[in-house]
Formats: C-alpha cells, sequence, structure tokens
C-alpha cells in the first residue's frame, strides 16, 4: 500500500483555506490549473511510497514513538509559493521547528521499520493546491494572491499515517483518495 505521514488541518482551517483557492480558482489562467481534492489537503511528513504489509505493524509500533517524544505545537496556514512552475502551495507558519522535528522522526521511524525511503531532504511544510503540466504558465499571480493569506492558529496534536489510493482507469481530472489508517496523539496525550 502507498503511505505517507502527515499533519491533516483540522476542517475550519481548511475552510479558510477553500475561500482563498476560491480566489485562486477565478483568475486568468486558473483552468490550466489541476486543483487538488480539497478532502484530501494535507502536510505530507515523510512520504513513504509503497510498504509491504508485513512491515506494517513495526512501522505503527515506530510512529506511535515518534509522535510521542513530540509535544503538541501551534502552527496556522500563511502564504504560498510554487515549486518551478507545476506546484502551487500553501505554507505554514507557528511551530515549524516542532514540525520539522516530527518530520524527521517520522522519517526516521520509517527508516527503521525497513522502508525504503527516498532519499532524506530538508523538509519545507507546504500543502499543494495546485499542479500544472503547462511550462508556460506563470504561477505568480497565484502566489501573490496567496502571499496576504493567514489562516487561523491551531494546535497540532496528531501525527497521522495515510493510505494513497491512486486513481484507476485513466479517468481525466481523477485525484488520489487518502484514508487514514491509524493516528498518534502527540506528546503522549490520550
Amino acid at each position: 500500500m502507498r503511505l505517507f505521514a502527515a499533519v491533516v488541518p483540522p476542517p475550519a482551517q481548511l475552510a479558510e483555506l477553500a475561500r482563498v483557492v476560491d480566489r485562486l480558482a477565478r483568475l486568468p489562467g486558473a483552468g490550466r490549473l489541476r486543483w487538488t481534492s480539497r478532502p484530501g489537503w494535507h502536510f505530507t511528513l515523510a512520504f513513504m511510497g509503497e510498504v509491504d504489509e508485513g512491515l506494517l505493524p513495526e512501522l505503527r509500533v515506530r510512529l506511535g514513538r515518534a509522535a510521542h517524544r513530540t509535544e503538541p505545537f501551534p502552527l496556522r496556514l500563511h502564504g504560498g509559493g510554487h515549486f518551478g512552475r507545476a506546484v502551487l502551495w500553501t505554507g505554514a507558519a507557528g511551530g515549524l521547528d516542532e514540525m520539522r522535528l516530527l518530520a524527521e522522526r517520522a522519517d526516521a521511524a520509517a527508516r527503521r521499520a525497513g522502508v525504503a525511503m527516498d532519499e532524506h531532504r530538508r523538509y519545507q511544510a507546504h500543502l499543494t493546491v495546485a499542479r500544472s503540466r503547462a511550462h508556460d504558465l506563470d504561477l505568480r499571480p497565484f502566489v501573490e494572491e496567496l502571499d496576504a493569506f493567514e489562516g487561523s492558529r491551531w494546535q497540532v496534536g496528531e501525527l497521522a499515517l495515510v493510505r494513497s489510493n491512486l486513481p484507476g482507469g485513466g479517468t481525466p481530472g481523477a485525484q488520489p483518495r487518502y484514508e487514514t489508517v491509524a493516528a498518534w496523539p502527540l506528546g503522549g496525550a490520550g
């Protein structure tokens, strides 16, 4: 199964982002973007790809430890940016050091559980809102609109293990479906 560790913002904060994305979708060129599925909005901490089911028990134990060792932290959706001309995202503000630490712990947990992880790189908190295959689309107007975005604060209190179900059948515009398969409270709470 295809898995990743994530922080999932609460519904109220996702609704704030949805209002901004609705504005973005009315900008010139927005029709050339593939907007991500709102029920799937999340911050990926550690992407694991295909994971053998035999590794799941150890992975669950190790991710639980990573969550237990990390205290809850404040976060808010904030601003935006892009990766090249392909990915438009909103960022985060608040407990970014804690979020990076949680990402590093989730990555280490997966490696120690035997998951073949990609090359480790410095974590950058981002929530993808759109993708483009058009290499001539200028994302700057979208980023400028996102720059002013300041979401309300919440307390991150959970690490989630999420399964990515890829769309089948080659349906144009089909999006992956995400399913939380396990979650652990941060700091051993709950």
